[in-house]
Formats: C-alpha cells, structure tokens, sequence
C-alpha cells in the first residue's frame, strides 16, 4: 500500500504536521458536508429512495450507523443557526466533536463566547464544560429538563462477540419506574434463593408475554380485520361507514383475516389472507424489511408482490416481508417492488413513481487522496499543522469560572445607555 509506504518514511516531525493539518482539512470539509446533509434533509430528499429520514438514508448510502447518523442530522441542522460555530469548523480552526458538543448549548447570543472558548479547550475540556452548564442551566427549567430527558430515551441492543447481547438504554424516571414496578412484579412470582428470578428473566418473560398475546389480545397474523364495502363506483368504506382509499384497502388486507360483506348484508367467513405456515416461511427467509436500505426487523407487514385482489397467489415467491412504512409507500406512496432476476432469495429492487430503479448495491466510490485539500484551497481556507491545535498552555480548567460566564452570558440584560448619559439624566 503506498501510503502506508510513505508514512514509514516519514520523519517523525513531519508525520506529525502531516496528522494535524490533514485533520484540519477533513474537518473543513466535514462543515462542508454537513451543510450539505442539511440542506438534503430540508428538501427531504431522502424520500427518494423510500427513507423514512435523513438519517436512515445516510446509514445506506454513506455508511454511518444511524445512531450516529441521526447526532448528525441534529448537528446539521443547529449549524445553520449558528454562524460563529460554522464559520469557526469550515475553516478547520474547531473539529466536529467540538462542534457537536457546542450545539447543544450554543445560541445566537453566546455562540461568540463559546468559539473562543472551544478553540482555546481540549475536546474533553469542551465536552465537560457543555456537561455541567446543562446541568446548571436546566436545572432551573423543569419543562426543558422534562423534554430534554424524554428526547434522549432510548434502549439499544448491542451483540457481543460471544453470541450474548448487551442491552444499554436511558429511560426518563416517570418510564424507568413502570419499567422497574414490571420488572419487580415478574420477580415476585418467582422462587426464591439461589433460583431466583433476576431482571434478566423477569425481561425476557414480560416480552414473552407480549408476544404471546399482543396489544388486546392480537397476534401479529390477526393484527388488522378488514371489513371493506365496494360500491359500484368502486368507492370503499369500512363498516363504520369511513371512506379509505382503495389502495388503503388493498394494503390492509394484504397481510390480515378478511370479511368480505356482499349485497343484502351477508358476510362471508372470516379468512386469512397468509396461511400461519407460509407467513413463518416469508419470515424465514426475509428476516425483516426487503426494501432495499431498509434494515427494519419490527413492525413488519406481509406484501403480495402482485396483490391477491388482482390475482396473486400466496406462494412464496410472490410474497415480501415490508416494515408498516414501507409497505405504506409501496400501496399508497405509488412505489412497487419487483424480483431481480435469479433473486429467489428475496433479493429485491424498489421502482419509485417516476420509475426509477433503487438497488440494494450501490457503485463503488473512488477518490483522490488529497481531492478534500485541493477543494480546501481552492475555496480559500488556509490550513497547515497548527490550524486544529487548541490553544490551551496546560493550565487546570476552572469549570466553575466558566460555568458562571456562561451564566451571565445567557442572561445578560440589554445594553443600557453610557454612564456619562446616565449622570446626565439624574442631573
């Protein structure tokens, strides 16, 4: 590998100057990107590709986990109200995890204060600085610290490499205690002693639960039970008389018991529309949404590639694991799918309504190693090794001191008139 051939030759001063500078250059064009992914998100042009957000599209097509995906759209977005910061990482004076920290706390009145400070503070120093003004300054407003708790709520499911998985999440107190009353419950019942019910059992039984009866008692198979008149215009209605659009219609019954009711008002027997057996089948082989870039594994639908309404069998090969929002968009966004030839694996292309073809695979990207400084230099940013370098000399960070400034700063009255009109005034 050249490069790796080079950097060994490298003295060490100038491997240095090297790391520095080149990280200046990507963070330069990493702002650029940003932008970008911003303005992409506003245009929503991710629906183009059948995503359900910014941050799904970015997963598939620039291979960010969408965790981090989604921190990213947030950093976008805060970029484009926020000049000082913006101006301050597209000239690779401040990195992204800079950056990223400063959003969270940075507003149009104290964005000046907090570029000065980043750029003279490690990332770390940087990151506990934003920590401790958040915990000083929501703690004096219970609605923004409520909804900024309920926003960070999450539960994730991590694989270990020994087949076990990690569960790591954070919960607002008011959910954490029905999710801790549940768990306590489950244990109650338990045994005692050594065989005693841990969280872990107590966990896993509680979904068990779920899964065994569903929301009100339904299983998946008999989540939807469409009772649909077709007049002769060819309008449909539920039984209560609600107008859906046929092709509502078509997607609920795609994957659910169907009654269909004929004229007099007989109804007919209650069927399945995909046997229990083939429904486990489709599951088996898809596992999950087929949609290409698609990774959903919850909230799954059944899809008749050619729907049964239209003469489509529940045969394997014509049917289609679909997440509900894909689904949706396949029946009512004007999208179909269509099996790649030699694809009896459930290998998939999406055709939008304008009939172009979206691929699972995309094209291989290629690049110039040195294309992001070219650009950099050619839209005038200077940078060389000293540019991301905080300029910091080493002294202890008084975070009280800085989290007092930035008190004041953000209540800060306004400026009132000079001390000489003031005695003017008085006299």
């Amino acid at each position: 590998m050249p490069g790796v051939v080079e950097a060994t030759a490298m003295p060490l001063e100038r491997l240095e100057a090297e790391i520095t500078q080149l990280a200046a250059h990507l963070d330069a064009a990493g702002c650029r990107w940003l932008l970008l992914v911003a303005e992409f998100d506003r245009r929503a042009g991710y629906e183009t590709w059948g995503c359900r957000s910014c941050a799904q599209w970015l997963s598939w097509h620039c291979g960010v986990d969408e965790r981090a995906a989604r921190e990213r759209v947030r950093v976008a977005r805060a970029l484009e109200e926020l000049p000082a910061v913006r101006d301050a990482f597209a000239s690779g004076r401040l990195s992204y995890s800079k950056v990223r920290s400063l959003t969270r706390i940075a507003t149009a009145g104290n964005e000046d204060e907090l570029v000065d400070l980043a750029l003279h503070a490690t990332a770390v120093q940087v990151e506990r600085i934003v920590r401790a003004y958040r915990g000083v300054r929501d703690e004096h407003d219970e609605t923004a610290e409520a909804n900024r708790r309920h926003a960070e709520r999450h539960v994730r499911l991590d694989a270990n490499d020994d087949g076990t998985v990690s569960i790591h999440g954070r919960l607002p107190a008011e959910t954490a205690a029905v999710v801790r009353a549940a768990l306590e419950a489950v244990r109650t019942r338990g045994p005692a002693g050594p065989a005693a019910t841990t969280n872990a059992d107590a966990l896993a039984e509680i979904c068990e639960t779920y899964l065994a009866v569903g929301p009100h008692a339904r299983t998946g198979g008999e989540r939807t039970q469409v009772v649909v008149h077709v007049g002769e215009d060819r309008e449909c209605t539920l039984d209560d008389d609600t107008w859906i659009a046929p092709e509502t219609a078509r997607r609920l019954a795609c994957d659910a018991s169907v009654v269909e009711v004929r004229p007099g008002g007989t109804a007919s027997k209650r069927t399945r529309t995909v046997p229990a057996a083939t429904r486990r089948a489709v599951h088996a082989r898809d596992r999950g949404c087929r949609f290409p870039g698609c990774h959903g594994r919850v909230f799954l639908d059944v899809h008749h590639i050619r729907h049964w309404a239209h003469g489509g069998t529940h045969d394997l090969a014509n049917l289609v694991e679909l997440c509900w929002h894909h689904h949706r968009l396949v029946h009512e966004g004007g999208w179909s799918l269509r099996r790649e030839p030699g694809g009896a694996d459930g290998t998939f292309v999406a055709i939008d309504p304008l009939g172009r073809v979206v691929r699972p695979g995309q094209p291989a990207r290629t690049g110039d190693q040195h294309a992001i400084e070219d650009d950099n230099r050619r839209r005038g940013i200077a940078i060389d090794s000293t540019t991301p370098i905080a300029r910091w000399y080493g002294d202890p960070l008084d975070l009280d001191h800085v989290v007092t400034a930035l008190w004041c700063i953000d209540h800060r009255g306004p400026a009132g008139p000079p001390d000489d009109e003031e005695d003017a005034d008085a006299a």
